[in-house]
């Protein structure tokens, strides 16, 4: 069973500056819920119940946000606004969160190593808060990957087909399908020029880890942008036939980019 999920939350967002220059970006709203609770919604929909969350300098929002107001609780007791928290009540009440820092910023597979000291020696999710995700017609992504992972007991990337033009923004996998939008990974390369992607399918921020990642991401050496990248550690354990990527049932928003943010939030408003 997956009880833990963590969510790597110690990048500059530099996209978004001036915003992000005090302001951690998981925290920017869409609508009036910030993209790090759409996360951990999504977290403990899928059955998972801790949440470990990496952050750095200037994040302490993060921690505020997931732990009671009593000064705004009060104030708001018994009055009309008194609903506008229910729904952080009731996250803070079904789970418990953990936090450690990112001392530097080293990449995604730094950042993933960094949180083994809440993570320990079991199978764990990792949810990437930039990508939002929505399936408003069944299973969230991640319930849907915990349900794979209880068939494949190995590690699982989400992916989605792309441009081809787009490769060089993504993890691109390749493999052989071994059943419906299940494909055996033989291949994953960071971030390739289009002409050198192995097939159009990319990874977003969805994984499914194996614990033995973190003696991989040890000794995995810094690849594309000088950075630990967590395709190439997932590259080994595809090696050994350990990794398969799930083309997941409905819709991403990349929410690192302002047009993304822009269109996620012009889509929740209309759903809502």
């Amino acid at each position: 069973m997956i009880k833990k999920c963590l969510f790597p939350a110690a990048g500059y967002g530099t996209r978004f500056l001036p915003a992000t220059k005090a302001i951690p970006k998981e925290m920017l709203p869409v609508l009036t819920k910030p993209l790090l609770q759409y996360g951990v919604e999504e977290a403990i929909d899928a059955g998972l119940s801790t949440m470990a969350i990496v952050t750095g300098r200037g994040k302490r929002a993060i921690e505020d946000h997931f732990d009671v107001s009593y000064e705004l609780e009060h104030q708001i007791k018994g009055t009309s606004k008194e609903h506008y928290l229910t729904e952080i009540r009731d996250v803070i009440n079904r789970c418990t969160f953990s936090y450690t820092r990112q001392v530097e910023m080293k990449g995604l597979g730094h950042a993933i190593l960094s949180g083994e000291t809440l993570i320990g020696n079991e199978p764990f999710a990792v949810i990437l808060a930039d990508d939002l995700c929505d399936n408003h017609e069944g299973h969230g992504v991640l319930l849907q990957m915990v349900k794979l992972y209880e068939k494949y007991q190995c590690s699982i990337v989400a992916v989605e087909e792309i441009p081809p033009q787009d490769s060089n923004k993504y993890g691109v996998i390749a493999g052989e399908f071994i059943d419906e939008d299940i494909v055996q990974v033989e291949n994953m390369v960071e971030k390739p020029d289009p002409k050198d992607a192995p097939s159009n399918l990319a990874i977003i921020g969805r994984y499914i880890l194996t614990p033995d990642i973190f003696d991989i991401l040890r000794e995995t050496k810094p690849g594309k942008g000088g950075e630990v990248q967590i395709t190439d550690a997932l590259l080994e354990q595809a090696k050994q036939g350990k990794v398969i990527a799930y083309k997941f049932k409905g819709k991403r928003f990349d929410c690192g980019s302002v047009d993304g943010f822009v269109e996620a939030t012009n889509y929740f408003y209309n759903k809502a």
